[in-house]
């Protein structure tokens, strides 16, 4: 899997940071790790394990423990900071930076930032922009809707309905996410949140009428920019020969990036509401995650529990 970046411009931009010092544009600046880093070890003497590819972090307590050393001492912690070429150094709480702190950074090329937040609170919106921004990702054929506030990502050849669907949806109150190209990340061992390319997003293609901007035909409401992803309905046109679920006990899954998302599969036939269905799937899966499964509650109503659970 190729390893994705963020530019350093992006995140001064997103987290509001003041550039001290750059050694070049910071668009040219990448970064590669969503991690980050307070250097209070590294600024006591101990190197080992530190990894120089992160974003330091000087706050309160670096700058305390630094305003006890002799100016020597001081210097020396410094510079071994600094030697490590890390791609940027944020000095929170708005505080001024020492002398040879700026000395360094202009020596080694390091830029320097400064937030006027906590440390913590500088910390908290760096991982999560970056965890996003970094995250592993792919690109599925399909669209990606909030129903209920559960994403639903619809899988399915061309022309099994999709995108029409999606109308339908959007008409009944609910959002667009992406349609046709949906780009999945995985930002937490947990999380897989879609979004739409920025250069098609809230365009959808409707056969027999063309391209149409969700945004300015349904309004701002009517869409979102990105979606956590809960289910995975997969559209395919009516099999005789197939078995589809009927109770709904059985759960299915879909490997997407590692996350076995919770999938069904819904038959496509003339005269069925898939728009209804999918509505019906949204609170279902809901039901799920809160602990209640219907298929359960009835066997258990028809004293037939321990059939199922013997299977």
């Amino acid at each position: 899997m190729s390893q994705f970046s963020v530019t350093l411009d992006k995140i001064v931009k997103e987290i509001g940071l003041e550039v001290l010092y750059t050694p070049a544009e910071l668009k040219s600046i990448p970064i590669y790790t969503a991690e980050v880093n307070r250097p209070g070890l590294l600024l006591s003497g101990y190197e080992s394990y530190f990894d120089p590819t992160r974003i330091q972090l000087l706050g309160n307590m670096e700058k305390g423990y630094l305003g006890t050393m002799a100016e020597p001492v001081r210097q020396e912690a410094l510079h071994r900071l600094l030697a490590k070429c890390p791609p940027a150094i944020i000095i929170t709480h708005g505080a001024e930076p020492y002398e040879e702190t700026r000395q360094y950074a202009a020596e080694f090329k390091v830029p320097l930032l400064r937030s006027t937040a906590s440390t913590s609170g500088t910390m908290g919106r760096l991982i999560s922009y970056l965890s996003t921004e970094l995250a592993p990702r792919i690109t599925r054929h399909g669209v990606l809707v909030e129903v209920y506030g559960e994403g639903i990502l619809i899988l399915g050849e061309s022309g099994v309905g999709k995108s029409e669907t999606a109308v339908e949806l959007v008409k009944r109150g609910h959002r667009l996410i992406a349609d046709d190209a949906v780009e999945l990340r995985r930002v937490s061992d947990r999380t897989l949140v879609g979004t739409s390319p920025e250069n098609i997003r809230y365009f959808m293609e409707l056969r027999g009428v063309g391209f149409i901007n969700v945004a300015r035909l349904f309004g701002s409401g009517a869409v979102k920019l990105s979606e956590k992803v809960d289910l995975v309905v997969k559209l395919e046109p009516w099999d005789k020969t197939k078995n589809y679920s009927r109770t709904g006990l059985e759960t299915e899954t879909t490997d997407i990036l590692g996350l076995k998302i919770p999938s069904t599969t819904i038959p496509v036939t003339p005269g069925r509401n898939l728009s209804v269905i999918l509505e019906a799937a949204a609170i279902n899966n809901r039901q799920k995650k809160m602990g209640y499964n219907a298929a359960k509650d009835l066997l258990e109503r028809l004293g037939l529990e321990d059939d199922v659970s013997g299977r």
